[in-house]
């Protein structure tokens, strides 16, 4: 009975094939609008969460305003990194240097820190190795520089190839001593060369860094990122008078953890917009059901009178209503491929459908075959078989 009624489902949707798309057309804009917005807004937080993480979602960074004429010094690195609930904590001091290029010169991006810096960012290295300990108390001219200065400046397309080589800062030598990936580059953006050196390297080579303005900070989980963040904001208040507005203090990992809220509410608004579309789709499959029955009222009439129960004739119209949905979620799946990947191949931006979605979206359009087929169908299964057969229309 299943089969056959399936059978006849096919028949008369594809007997009519204008009528049945333009039904399905509503189901087939809400499934688009539903995987479309919901999958851009997805793989944007993915985007968004991927470049926050590549900086460090277990970090602490920290600003001094005003250091009440006690400058923090890089010893009291030491100091911060001993309280009870942090692992590391580094100076990261930012400046810029000429560098020569040839005949011409660049601006280049510098990074003073020391080698918990490493750590607690999560910077990682094509070649050779980070800033140590003891770069920074001999005062070494040593530089980690991105794979942009390795290959423009220094003409090594292969990274191994800088390590040892020279660059010139502000006309003093500095020695490669590694070379950072790509993708890992986390030096603030603006310029293509940049690179770390020894906090106290930078302060003789910039006019500018005396002493420790900004630094990072890492808890030893992330079960205590927030009381490794009170432990530093006591620790400062404490260093410079009670006043709360000498410094700041951000969390990465609350940042992290408000942008995914905030990004799975947008989502959740967006899904529940689009979703009023698919609504909007069912009461158009409820309105051609009630005229698709009163055309077949004659039909339904002979049915019954050769002995069909009102169980079959409901589920004969309960499946032609789940056939248009299914067939319009469907196609509308397809259209939403086809969108994806068009807005990949004519922009910089790097979308994908989300399988979840799909299958919500595929789920939800049968839930409205259901809902919006069964007032039909059980009109159509409870006509008096008499008044049925005398139908004229």
């Amino acid at each position: 009975m299943f089969g056959s009624s399936v059978k006849m489902a096919f028949a008369s949707v594809t007997s009519n094939k204008l009528r049945s798309f333009l039904t399905m057309l509503g189901i087939i804009i809400g499934v688009i609008a539903l995987v479309v917005l919901v999958s851009i807004t997805t793989s944007a937080t993915s985007t968004i969460t991927d470049t926050i993480s590549s900086i460090s979602t277990n970090s602490i960074t920290v600003t001094i305003t005003d250091d009440k004429d006690k400058p923090l010094t890089l010893s009291e690195m030491d100091d911060i990194t001993a309280l009870d609930d942090v692992k590391a904590a580094a100076p990261s001091a930012t400046s810029t240097a000429n560098v020569r290029n040839g005949s011409d010169t660049e601006t280049m991006k510098l990074t003073g820190t020391t080698a918990s810096y490493q750590s607690i960012n999560g910077v990682e290295l094509a070649s050779g190795r980070f800033i140590r300990s003891a770069d920074v108390t001999n005062h070494s001219n040593v530089a980690v520089i991105n794979a942009d200065t390795a290959r423009d400046i220094l003409g090594c397309y292969n990274t191994s190839q800088a390590i040892g080589q020279t660059i010139s800062l502000n006309g003093i030598p500095y020695t490669v001593i590694g070379v950072v990936k790509q993708s890992d580059t986390t030096i603030m953006s603006g310029s293509s060369y940049e690179a770390y050196v020894p906090f106290t390297s930078l302060e003789r080579l910039s006019t500018t860094v005396r002493e420790v303005t900004s630094f990072v900070a890492a808890p030893k989980s992330d079960s205590v990122s927030d009381k490794a963040q009170q432990e530093i904001n006591e620790y400062l208040l404490a260093r410079f008078s009670n006043d709360s507005d000498a410094f700041s203090v951000i969390n990465m990992k609350v940042i992290a953890d408000t942008l995914n809220k905030v990004t799975d509410v947008m989502a959740l608004m967006l899904g529940g917009i689009a979703a009023i579309s698919l609504l909007v789709g069912g009461i158009g499959i409820m309105n051609i059901m009630l005229v698709s029955v009163t055309e077949r009222t004659k039909e339904i009439g002979i049915r019954k009178a050769i002995g069909a129960t009102e169980g079959s004739i409901m589920l004969q119209f309960l499946i032609e209503s789940l056939v248009i949905c299914l067939i319009g979620a469907v196609i509308g799946l397809v259209i939403s491929a086809i969108i994806i990947a068009a807005i990949n191949a004519f922009t910089d931006y790097t979308f994908w459908l989300d399988a979840r979605v799909c299958v919500i979206a595929s789920v939800f359009s049968i839930g409205i075959g259901l809902l919006f087929g069964l007032y039909p169908a059980r009109k159509a299964a409870r006509k008096d078989p008499i008044e049925a057969l005398h139908y004229a229309g």
